[in-house]
Protein backbone atom coordinates (compact mmCIF):
# COMPACT_ATOMS: atom_id res chain seq x y z
CA UNK A 1 0.00 0.00 0.00
CA UNK A 2 1.02 3.74 -1.01
CA UNK A 3 0.00 7.11 -0.36
CA UNK A 4 0.42 10.15 -2.45
CA UNK A 5 1.03 13.08 0.01
CA UNK A 6 -0.04 16.54 -1.79
CA UNK A 7 2.16 19.16 0.43
CA UNK A 8 3.85 22.24 0.51
CA UNK A 9 6.76 23.15 3.32
CA UNK A 10 5.93 24.41 6.27
CA UNK A 11 2.17 23.81 5.81
CA UNK A 12 -0.06 21.64 7.59
CA UNK A 13 1.11 18.94 5.27
CA UNK A 14 3.73 18.53 7.50
CA UNK A 15 1.33 17.02 10.33
CA UNK A 16 0.71 14.53 7.62
CA UNK A 17 4.35 13.74 6.71
CA UNK A 18 5.11 13.16 10.11
CA UNK A 19 2.65 10.70 11.17
CA UNK A 20 3.43 8.96 7.35
CA UNK A 21 7.00 8.77 9.29
CA UNK A 22 6.17 6.99 12.61
CA UNK A 23 4.28 4.64 11.11
CA UNK A 24 6.79 3.84 8.41
CA UNK A 25 4.55 3.65 6.03
CA UNK A 26 5.76 3.86 2.16
CA UNK A 27 4.60 7.48 0.04
CA UNK A 28 5.91 9.72 -2.13
CA UNK A 29 4.83 13.77 -2.46
CA UNK A 30 3.62 15.55 -4.58
CA UNK A 31 4.05 19.69 -4.29
CA UNK A 32 1.65 22.17 -4.23
CA UNK A 33 3.39 25.08 -5.76
CA UNK A 34 1.84 27.76 -3.66
CA UNK A 35 4.13 30.58 -5.66
CA UNK A 36 1.29 30.18 -8.08
CA UNK A 37 -1.52 28.99 -6.44
CA UNK A 38 -1.35 25.88 -7.31
CA UNK A 39 -3.94 24.71 -4.15
CA UNK A 40 -6.71 26.50 -5.86
CA UNK A 41 -6.21 25.61 -9.28
CA UNK A 42 -8.84 22.77 -11.08
CA UNK A 43 -6.63 20.27 -11.32
CA UNK A 44 -5.72 19.91 -6.97
CA UNK A 45 -9.09 20.29 -6.34
CA UNK A 46 -9.80 17.17 -8.06
CA UNK A 47 -8.16 16.02 -4.66
CA UNK A 48 -9.62 18.17 -2.68
CA UNK A 49 -12.02 20.54 -3.56
CA UNK A 50 -11.88 22.88 -0.52
CA UNK A 51 -8.60 24.00 -2.44
CA UNK A 52 -6.45 23.71 1.10
CA UNK A 53 -2.94 21.85 1.78
CA UNK A 54 -3.11 18.79 2.75
CA UNK A 55 -4.58 16.29 0.50
CA UNK A 56 -3.61 12.71 0.55
CA UNK A 57 -4.10 10.29 -1.84
CA UNK A 58 -5.27 6.37 -0.58
CA UNK A 59 -6.05 3.55 -2.20
CA UNK A 60 -9.96 4.37 -0.81
CA UNK A 61 -9.72 7.51 -2.17
CA UNK A 62 -8.45 11.23 -1.89
CA UNK A 63 -8.95 12.42 1.83
CA UNK A 64 -8.26 15.91 3.10
CA UNK A 65 -8.54 18.45 6.61
CA UNK A 66 -5.34 17.22 8.45
CA UNK A 67 -6.98 15.80 11.74
CA UNK A 68 -9.17 13.28 9.68
CA UNK A 69 -6.36 12.61 7.64
CA UNK A 70 -3.94 11.62 10.72
CA UNK A 71 -6.66 9.86 12.80
CA UNK A 72 -7.44 7.63 9.40
CA UNK A 73 -3.56 6.82 9.46
CA UNK A 74 -3.52 5.85 12.75
CA UNK A 75 -6.60 3.85 13.57
CA UNK A 76 -5.63 1.92 9.73
CA UNK A 77 -2.43 1.48 10.30
CA UNK A 78 -2.55 0.36 14.28
CA UNK A 79 -0.45 -3.18 14.24
CA UNK A 80 3.29 -2.13 14.56
CA UNK A 81 2.51 1.32 16.20
CA UNK A 82 -0.37 2.75 18.03
CA UNK A 83 -0.45 6.50 17.34
CA UNK A 84 -3.92 6.94 18.84
CA UNK A 85 -6.01 4.52 21.86
CA UNK A 86 -8.25 2.30 20.35
CA UNK A 87 -11.77 2.85 19.91
CA UNK A 88 -12.59 0.60 23.11
CA UNK A 89 -9.84 2.52 25.18
CA UNK A 90 -10.85 4.78 28.13
CA UNK A 91 -8.57 6.98 26.83
CA UNK A 92 -10.35 7.29 23.41
CA UNK A 93 -12.03 10.24 24.77
CA UNK A 94 -10.00 12.54 25.76
CA UNK A 95 -7.91 11.81 23.06
CA UNK A 96 -10.57 12.78 20.51
CA UNK A 97 -11.01 16.12 22.63
CA UNK A 98 -7.71 17.29 22.52
CA UNK A 99 -6.93 16.64 19.25
CA UNK A 100 -10.30 18.18 17.70
CA UNK A 101 -9.29 21.30 20.15
CA UNK A 102 -6.02 21.59 18.48
CA UNK A 103 -7.89 21.34 15.15
CA UNK A 104 -11.11 23.39 15.69
CA UNK A 105 -9.71 26.09 18.17
CA UNK A 106 -6.04 26.15 18.24
CA UNK A 107 -5.06 25.41 14.33
CA UNK A 108 -8.06 27.28 12.83
CA UNK A 109 -7.73 30.65 15.11
CA UNK A 110 -3.96 30.51 14.16
CA UNK A 111 -4.92 30.34 10.75
CA UNK A 112 -7.09 33.84 10.84
CA UNK A 113 -4.10 35.14 12.61
CA UNK A 114 -1.66 34.57 9.56
CA UNK A 115 -4.83 35.79 7.29
CA UNK A 116 -6.53 38.77 9.07
CA UNK A 117 -8.29 39.68 6.29
CA UNK A 118 -10.48 36.37 5.86
CA UNK A 119 -11.93 37.61 9.42
CA UNK A 120 -11.77 41.19 9.38
CA UNK A 121 -11.97 42.31 5.84
CA UNK A 122 -9.57 45.05 3.88
CA UNK A 123 -8.84 47.80 6.76
CA UNK A 124 -5.46 47.71 7.96
CA UNK A 125 -7.28 49.22 11.58
CA UNK A 126 -9.47 46.34 11.62
CA UNK A 127 -6.68 43.59 10.55
CA UNK A 128 -4.72 44.26 13.47
CA UNK A 129 -7.55 44.74 16.12
CA UNK A 130 -8.76 41.15 14.73
CA UNK A 131 -4.99 40.02 14.84
CA UNK A 132 -4.60 40.80 19.11
CA UNK A 133 -7.94 39.56 19.71
CA UNK A 134 -7.12 36.18 17.90
CA UNK A 135 -3.24 36.21 20.22
CA UNK A 136 -5.46 36.77 23.43
CA UNK A 137 -7.32 33.68 22.14
CA UNK A 138 -4.46 31.57 21.21
CA UNK A 139 -2.27 32.64 24.53
CA UNK A 140 -5.32 31.25 26.52
CA UNK A 141 -5.17 28.13 24.54
CA UNK A 142 -1.79 27.38 24.89
CA UNK A 143 -2.25 28.34 28.73
CA UNK A 144 -4.42 25.70 29.24
CA UNK A 145 -2.35 23.18 26.98
CA UNK A 146 0.98 23.51 28.83
CA UNK A 147 -1.81 23.13 32.06
CA UNK A 148 -3.93 20.02 31.26
CA UNK A 149 -2.36 18.46 27.85
CA UNK A 150 -0.99 15.14 28.57
CA UNK A 151 2.57 16.05 28.10
CA UNK A 152 4.46 12.99 29.40
CA UNK A 153 7.28 11.16 28.58
CA UNK A 154 5.50 8.63 26.64
CA UNK A 155 5.01 7.36 22.81
CA UNK A 156 3.82 10.18 20.86
CA UNK A 157 0.20 10.26 19.59
CA UNK A 158 -0.98 12.12 16.37
CA UNK A 159 -1.82 14.93 18.70
CA UNK A 160 1.69 15.60 20.04
CA UNK A 161 2.87 15.84 16.35
CA UNK A 162 0.35 18.25 15.70
CA UNK A 163 1.10 20.03 18.39
CA UNK A 164 4.72 19.95 18.14
CA UNK A 165 3.64 21.75 14.18
CA UNK A 166 1.51 24.39 15.53
CA UNK A 167 4.30 25.55 18.06
CA UNK A 168 6.41 25.98 15.57
CA UNK A 169 4.00 28.26 13.18
CA UNK A 170 3.89 31.46 15.36
CA UNK A 171 7.31 31.79 15.90
CA UNK A 172 7.78 32.52 12.24
CA UNK A 173 4.22 34.08 10.79
CA UNK A 174 3.12 36.55 9.91
CA UNK A 175 6.21 37.61 8.43
CA UNK A 176 5.73 41.07 8.36
CA UNK A 177 4.02 41.30 11.76
CA UNK A 178 5.22 41.57 15.26
CA UNK A 179 4.72 37.77 16.75
CA UNK A 180 6.28 38.94 20.33
CA UNK A 181 3.34 37.63 21.55
CA UNK A 182 4.35 34.40 21.21
CA UNK A 183 7.50 32.83 23.78
CA UNK A 184 7.28 29.31 23.87
CA UNK A 185 9.82 29.54 27.21
CA UNK A 186 6.28 30.66 28.32
CA UNK A 187 4.98 26.91 28.78
CA UNK A 188 8.02 24.82 29.70
CA UNK A 189 5.86 21.57 29.47
CA UNK A 190 4.98 22.57 25.78
CA UNK A 191 8.40 23.50 25.11
CA UNK A 192 9.38 20.02 26.41
CA UNK A 193 7.26 18.50 24.18
CA UNK A 194 8.63 20.01 20.74
CA UNK A 195 12.13 19.10 21.90
CA UNK A 196 11.03 15.65 22.56
CA UNK A 197 9.23 15.73 18.92
CA UNK A 198 12.10 17.22 16.59
CA UNK A 199 14.28 14.60 17.87
CA UNK A 200 12.51 11.50 16.61
CA UNK A 201 13.43 10.06 13.12
CA UNK A 202 10.50 11.23 11.56
CA UNK A 203 11.26 14.67 12.35
CA UNK A 204 14.41 14.28 11.34
CA UNK A 205 13.05 12.68 8.04
CA UNK A 206 10.81 15.99 8.27
CA UNK A 207 13.77 18.45 8.40
CA UNK A 208 15.59 17.28 5.59
CA UNK A 209 12.54 17.28 3.12
CA UNK A 210 11.29 20.66 3.93
CA UNK A 211 14.40 22.12 4.90
CA UNK A 212 13.44 23.20 8.51
CA UNK A 213 16.52 23.26 10.22
CA UNK A 214 17.87 21.85 13.60
CA UNK A 215 14.93 22.50 16.28
CA UNK A 216 12.06 22.89 13.87
CA UNK A 217 9.71 23.04 16.48
CA UNK A 218 11.46 24.33 20.19
CA UNK A 219 13.42 27.07 18.35
CA UNK A 220 12.49 27.53 15.29
CA UNK A 221 13.97 29.44 12.00
CA UNK A 222 12.48 30.01 8.43
CA UNK A 223 12.03 26.49 6.08
CA UNK A 224 14.38 26.30 3.44
CA UNK A 225 13.03 23.68 1.40
CA UNK A 226 14.44 22.33 -1.77
CA UNK A 227 11.24 22.73 -4.11
CA UNK A 228 8.25 25.20 -3.30
CA UNK A 229 7.55 27.77 -1.47
CA UNK A 230 6.07 27.99 2.22
CA UNK A 231 4.23 30.89 1.61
Amino acid sequence: MSYVLHYAPDNASLVVRLVLEELRLPYRTALVDRSVSAQRGADYRRVNPVGRIPALETPDGPMFETAAICLWLADRHRDAVHLSPEATDPARGSFLSWLFFLSNSVHAEMRNLFYPHLVAGPDPDQQAMASQQIQTSLTTHFDILNRLYPCTERSPTISDLYLAVLLRWPALYPVAADRGWFDLARWPNLHALAQRIEMRDSALAAIRAEGLGPTPFSNPHPATPPEGSAL
